[in-house]
């Protein structure tokens, strides 16, 4: 199986690539020029590197990318500076999970494809009643306003849920949401749940960027757990302890 990666220089896209490739898997990545990627990639043969801007990229560049890819996960975040949360693109997330879905609708596989979506626990599955405190509401409606990377992070997950739905016939998706992002060496034991079993503002859980990794890499090659979770957007924290 070959997985086509975006974001992979990222900290959570770097973890991903490599617990892919641990698994077997052959992966394709796309990286800017100026991308920080382990070394020993260039000379991995499990390791595609397609240099460019994905804001970029046309949509016939795009089928040509996901030619022989079974997979699509994005990681794709605004850097948290200045300039990557108020400058462009505003939408980078949304963008480029729009240009990979009209991409995959212009392929030839024979299944459909397999979308990863890296998103956050402060968006909420609109397709379920979640329950939502009034403060967090308050607090989530300004973050609208003042944040960027929040609104792109929503769009990108309701692209999936609205525009491609359940039973599409090119593209299947999970939308992965973390809590608040710590990093730990290893993987360790976490929790999925179908919804957020606390507040992402008032009582925040902690989830490791190798476990977000993990979890990413084992729905892509994990028939059953695709099964599981497919069209859903599972909600991932660090075990207690």
């Amino acid at each position: 199986m070959k997985t086509l990666v975006a974001g992979a220089s990222g900290a959570t896209g770097k973890l991903l690539v490599e617990q892919l490739l641990r698994s077997g898997q052959r992966v394709r990545i796309i990286v800017r020029s100026s991308g920080n990627i382990p070394g020993t990639w260039s000379n991995h043969e499990g390791v595609e590197i397609i240099k460019g801007n994905v804001t970029e990229i046309s949509v016939d560049d795009m089928v040509n990318h996901l030619s022989g890819c079974q997979a699509v996960a994005c990681c794709l975040g605004h850097n948290m500076t200045w300039k990557g949360i108020y400058g462009k693109p505003g939408k980078l997330v949304a963008g480029t999970v729009r240009l990979i879905c009209e991409a995959i609708a212009k392929t030839t596989s024979e299944k459909p494809i397999k979308f990863v979506l890296m998103n956050t626990a402060g968006n909420s599955n609109r397709d379920l009643d979640e329950p939502v405190s009034f403060g967090q509401r308050i607090i989530i409606g300004v973050l609208r306003v003042l944040l960027p990377p929040h609104p792109d992070n929503e769009a990108a997950a309701d692209y999936l849920r609205v525009n491609i739905g359940p039973g599409n016939p090119s593209a299947e998706w999970v939308v992965v949401r973390p809590d608040t992002l710590i990093d730990l060496e290893n993987v360790t034991g976490y929790s999925l749940h179908q919804s957020p079993t606390r507040s992402a503002i008032f009582n925040p859980g902690k989830t490791s960027r190798i476990n977000v990794a993990h979890f990413m890499a084992r729905l892509i090659t994990d028939e059953a757990l695709w099964n599981q979770w497919k069209g859903q957007m599972p909600v991932i924290y660090n075990d207690a302890g």
